[in-house]
């Protein structure tokens, strides 16, 4: 049972939204890429039109504001357009002709053509932290739609009301303009969300959450008879450096941002910077406790993860050679008063030395500064680290070859490298990566924010030597669908 009087989905509706879900695979995949872009825009309209209700909702369930949950809704259905403005022209499906010949120099070669098909139902488990955009209508579910593969959601427990009606709105908007019955459906309940990861008809699987439950999810997936790719994005600590350069020229600057961004939402963003790497000298312990000892206290998304967030910052702050710079409200009985920002700071020996408490992820609003003495310090904890989201540097022009040799440590552990800017407020747009290395991700090769996030639920295939007329619209030499249609011509 969720934490409301909604009830979880019984196996008997699981099992008949999987069905559903199977049937509804072939006929929705099988739409011209311009009918799914018209009904991806449909679901966008619902949701805006929906916000009166669905955002005094969000505010109940998550004790986020409602300024913060408008603007997610609006970058929510802003992904849907996006998507379906990229998929309209076909471009996507890679449609590539390699015409047949005779006296191809390895023999003669047939006629070839190849495309990207939906690989099927995709079951989308939504996140806590972003209640439009990563859970029910996110950017997981607007990617598998575009990709034309039916999407069974798997609502988050701290917001079961929302998820619901969200489910209800998604639903009716894609049924009103024509995707198949079972196209979208929400189900709720832990043993659901697994019971559904190990069922045959679904063919893929999106996750936003934790390490060991990603992890947890990650070997189900793989572990099946048949397994089936599991897109997962788990954990992250986003490092920052910072060079003497910049530290001169800025400090203060770069301390404000740095404060905005690791306590901004809370610490409950996954892009949050988890360490500042400063040169020893850096000067600005009271300017950093000073601007975190201003931010206000804000409660966290629920119960669960305050106590969580208590468990690793009681841990983190005690472990010996960190000391506290900021010291945030937060206990168990502080959670109907939130928290306010913990700051810590430690140096680069202590840092290696207990890398298993330090280095891992805490959500919530701590972070830590790290004291580096010399450039080949600061490059030994880049080497300690693992996979990120995003690293990021600030520097200035006199640091270029220290930066230089920093950057490819930096590139190999992170999915997005970032120069004198700060991580939080990813940009939804087709050159974003949102992924990285593990544990940062399941798969560094996808992204699952931009448009190239729906490439993860598309296979290719070849169909050989196929009579025209038992090609796919987009292979055919008429090309109904008038979408691009990339030809290789014998020499």
């Amino acid at each position: 049972m969720t934490a409301t009087q909604i009830p979880d989905t019984t196996r008997a509706e699981l099992d008949a939204a999987l069905q559903r879900a199977a049937e509804a695979a072939e006929p929705f995949g099988e739409q011209a890429p311009a009918e799914r872009a018209r009904q991806l825009r449909a679901v966008a309209d619902a949701l805006d039109a929906a916000a009166g209700d669905l955002i005094p909702l969000a505010i109940s369930e998550s004790h986020l504001s409602e300024g913060r949950l408008t603007g997610e809704l609006k970058r929510t259905t802003f992904q849907l357009r996006l998507f379906a403005d990229t998929i309209e022209s076909g471009e996507h499906l890679h449609v590539t002709f390699d015409q047949a010949d005779p006296d191809f120099a390895l023999g003669p070669k047939p006629d070839l053509r190849r495309m990207l098909l939906p690989v099927g139902p995709v079951l989308v488990f939504a996140a806590s932290n972003f209640p439009f955009a990563f859970s029910v209508a996110g950017g997981d579910t607007a990617a598998a739609l575009a990709a034309g593969c039916p999407v069974v959601l798997k609502g988050h427990p701290g917001h079961p009301e929302l998820s619901v009606r969200t489910g209800e709105v998604v639903a009716e908007a894609l049924r009103s303009a024509g995707a198949p019955e079972g196209t979208f459906e929400v189900v709720l309940g832990f043993e659901i969300g697994t019971e559904a990861l190990r069922d045959e008809r679904i063919k893929a699987a999106a996750f936003t959450g934790s390490v060991p439950a990603g992890r947890a999810l990650f070997d189900i997936a793989n572990s099946r008879p048949k397994p089936i790719p599991f897109f997962g994005e788990l954990g992250s600590l986003n490092p920052v450096f910072v060079t003497p350069g910049a530290v001169a020229a800025r400090g203060a600057d770069i301390a404000q941002g740095y404060v905005t961004s690791y306590s901004g939402n809370a610490g409950q963003l996954c892009t949050k910077p988890g360490l500042l790497f400063l040169p020893a000298d850096h000067g600005l312990e009271q300017t950093l406790a000073e601007e975190s000892a201003a931010v206000s206290a804000h409660q966290l998304l629920n119960d669960r993860l305050h106590q969580g967030y208590c468990g690793r910052r009681a841990a983190v702050t005690e472990v010996p050679g960190v000391r506290v710079l900021a010291d945030g409200a937060a206990d168990d009985s502080a959670s109907t008063d939130g928290a306010t920002p913990t700051l810590l700071t430690t140096d680069v020996d202590t840092l290696l030395a207990h890398q298993d408490s330090l280095l891992e992820e805490v959500f919530g609003p701590l972070s830590i500064v790290v004291t580096y003495s010399s450039e080949d310090e600061a490059r030994r904890a880049a080497e300690a680290f693992e996979g990120n989201l995003t690293a990021t540097v600030h520097s200035e022009d006199s640091d270029t070859d220290f930066v230089a040799t920093l950057l490819p440590r930096l590139r190999e552990r992170a999915g997005r490298v970032l120069f004198n800017g700060w991580p939080t407020g990813v940009a939804v747009s087709p050159a974003m990566q949102h992924g990285g290395p593990y544990p940062a991700t399941t798969d560094a090769r996808f992204t699952s924010v931009g448009t190239a996030a729906l490439d993860r639920f598309l296979r290719p295939v070849t169909y050989q030597n196929v009579p025209a007329a038992l090609l796919p619209p987009a292979l055919r030499d008429e090309n109904p669908w008038n979408i691009p249609q990339k030809t290789h011509t014998p020499n």
